[in-house]
């Protein structure tokens, strides 16, 4: 099959869009006609070389597109089937998947080299040499295979556009929130950085009940984009926060804080835990610094009985999250077209990360012709 997908060479350089070639589906693989793809900060993270990945790669994950072939043992989907994709395998059978932790199912492992769970190549460059795909997916082509445990079938109604934004980052950020805190009614909640990720955080707190939700964001037109997702009180940074956070919690700190900021280090962390009251959960769901240490206080940490959590996929299970939220989106209880900001061309991909690094975008999404 020939496709169209942007790849990395090197860390640093640009995306490039180039011709390559796709494999034809193994017994348990599906061949998915890529319709759209979210622009997710952690396909910039293989850019920057905050996430180590074998290079070259097809980037992509946050997909969503029409199942075009089967091989002969998938059960999951049927060709014609309207499909996100699932950055996380769900095999629903070892340790973790048994125990409804699908966001950490062992089939995942592996994944930074973006090969074939066999560990062969599903894309091939003009020159014939086997590549991977972002978390064995590539959704930054128009056609990609992958194993049908990453696949998770959806409403033909739900556009294409907004599918793609329920497989990752509506998934982790609504997560973070009703899974991660948990959030409770009445809780007071800190959410850092709105952008993809933590817009759906704010979302995630509102509908799990929480009293107040305090947005930390830099940009102005993000931050006040927050509150028609359900924040009630936003702020330019946490320092400029903390009178509230004070005023609003007697001086003990937020119940919740999550941490969704694009690039997460030791000292943005130890901000958010200190921020946190008693018994209270900092969320981490960003990716950053691979240094081991973060700015916090040991004794804080036992006398005031705190928790850090760390969040992957939101700790959703997405084979049911993912239909979930797109029934909430349909009854009108999530935001999804409000997510989107701007659609690109494949041939802007550059031109879209350079927007999100500017602020302009709260979720970017690739259309990609056929």
């Amino acid at each position: 099959m020939k496709a169209k997908g942007a790849v990395l060479h090197q860390v640093g350089g640009p995306w490039v869009v180039e011709d390559i070639e796709v494999s034809e589906p193994g017994d348990n693989e599906v061949l998915v006609q890529v319709m759209a793809s979210g622009l997710c900060h952690s396909d910039d993270h293989f850019v920057t070389g905050d996430i180590p990945a074998t290079l070259p790669v097809v980037g992509g994950h946050e997909g969503a597109g029409i199942v075009v072939k089967v091989g002969s043992k998938v059960t999951r989907v049927a060709p014609g089937d309207h499909v996100a994709t699932l950055f996380i395998p769900a095999c629903g059978v070892c340790k973790y998947c048994a125990r409804g932790m699908s966001y950490i199912c062992n089939n995942g492992a592996g994944m930074e080299h973006g090969l074939a769970m066999d560990g062969t190549a599903r894309f091939h460059l003009s020159d014939g040499r086997g590549i991977g795909g972002s978390t064995r997916l590539g959704s930054f082509a128009n056609y990609l295979v992958c194993h049908e445990t990453q696949t998770v079938k959806v409403p033909k109604d739900i556009p294409f556009d907004l599918a793609c934004l329920v497989s990752c980052g509506v998934a982790t950020g609504y997560g973070a929130a009703v899974y991660g805190g948990p959030v409770r009614p009445g809780d007071v909640v800190l959410v850092m950085g709105v952008g993809g990720v933590g817009m759906n955080a704010v979302q995630g707190a509102r509908l799990a009940g929480a009293d107040h939700i305090l947005v930390a964001e830099p940009v102005d037109w993000k931050r006040e984009a927050s509150v028609g997702f359900g924040a009630t009180d936003v702020f330019a940074s946490v320092d400029e926060a903390r009178g509230r956070i004070a005023e609003l919690t007697n001086g003990q700190g937020v119940d919740v804080s999550i941490c969704a900021v694009g690039r997460v280090d030791g000292d943005l962390l130890g901000l958010a835990f200190e921020v946190t009251g008693k018994a209270g959960t900092c969320v981490l769901l960003a990716v950053g610094s691979h240094e081991k240490s973060i700015s916090i206080s040991p004794q804080d940490l036992t006398n005031f009985s705190k928790r850090i959590q760390g969040v992957l996929y939101g700790l959703c299970n997405p084979v049911v999250d993912i239909p979930m939220l797109l029934r909430m989106y349909q009854e009108k209880r999530i935001k999804l077209d409000e997510l989107v900001t701007t659609r690109y061309g494949l041939d802007d991909i550059n031109e879209a990360y350079a927007d999100m690094h500017a602020g302009k975008n709260i979720r970017g999404v690739v259309i990609h012709n056929h």
